[in-house]
């Protein structure tokens, strides 16, 4: 028996989310039948991030065991040829049977993509949140370091997140801008349910001038999610990477390995 890892990039726009439920396809359920019919063994893989309904990826991490004699790095290219055009497996590799994608030491970086123009850009609809209105970028920069630091993050979640411990550390908030793009790219130990969305529009207010940065802090202490913004729209969202700190190897955009994620 062996423990495979894939790193998954996808295009979440016409699945409901990561993890298997009854009302819909999932990222997750179309991986073990290809890995199933790859195999001729049922499968099922273990996921280290759940995204939700419309979420994009390039970087999510899954293993599977099986005792299949195919070669570990040839997986991807085995299974891409079994999965849909808007799943792919970026790269495969061989772990310990004992390493679990999500009970390590790891950092994810997510970005949520707005497009910022008068006029919508359908060509980029499905993987950006268009916005018309007038932003201020160094009020929203300014803002968002507020959230950077170790903090109790209870008022940028969902209140239906079923999790004891809300703290969590961000490493970096970046809100940066390229035409007419403005990418808010965050990375930290761990995100509750609709955390990064919450911040993104809690942040977009701040940018529309309904909240100063330093209210943003305040929302932070109050602890109560009614105080935050509202939750901006899945599709402008993507994991883009997860490292690994005790591993050799890491899962991101740019599908060389390197450390920790």
């Amino acid at each position: 028996m062996k423990r495979i890892r894939l790193r998954v990039a996808y295009d979440g726009t016409n699945y409901c989310g990561w993890q298997i439920q009854p009302n819909g396809i999932t990222i997750e359920e179309v991986l073990n039948k290809a890995i199933t019919k790859l195999t001729k063994v049922e499968t099922a893989v273990i996921g280290a991030s759940r995204t939700d309904s419309g979420v994009h990826a390039l970087g999510n991490v899954a293993v599977f065991d099986t005792e299949s004699t195919i070669p570990p790095e040839r997986f991807s290219y085995a299974l891409n040829q079994r999965l849909p055009e808007d799943i792919v497996v970026v790269a495969s590799d061989e772990v310990p049977l004992d390493w679990h994608p999500r009970y390590q030491d790891v950092s994810k970086t997510y970005e949520y993509h707005v497009i910022h123009t008068r006029i919508p850009d359908p060509t980029r609809r499905l993987t950006n949140y268009f916005v018309s209105y007038p932003l201020d970028i160094e009020t929203m920069r300014k803002a968002a370091s507020y959230l950077e630091g170790t903090h109790d993050f209870v008022s940028f979640c969902n209140i239906r997140t079923n999790v004891e411990d809300t703290v969590r550390t961000v490493y970096s908030l970046e809100v940066l801008t390229k035409g007419d793009q403005i990418t808010f790219r965050i990375r930290g130990n761990g995100f509750l349910y609709n955390m990064v969305r919450i911040i993104v529009g809690t942040l977009l207010r701040v940018g529309r001038g309904f909240y100063t940065p330093e209210q943003v802090k305040e929302i932070l202490e109050a602890k109560n999610r009614k105080s935050a913004g509202v939750t901006a729209p899945p599709h402008g969202l993507m994991l883009m990477e997860i490292e690994y700190k005790d591993s050799e190897t890491s899962a991101s955009q740019s599908g060389e390995n390197k450390g920790r994620k």
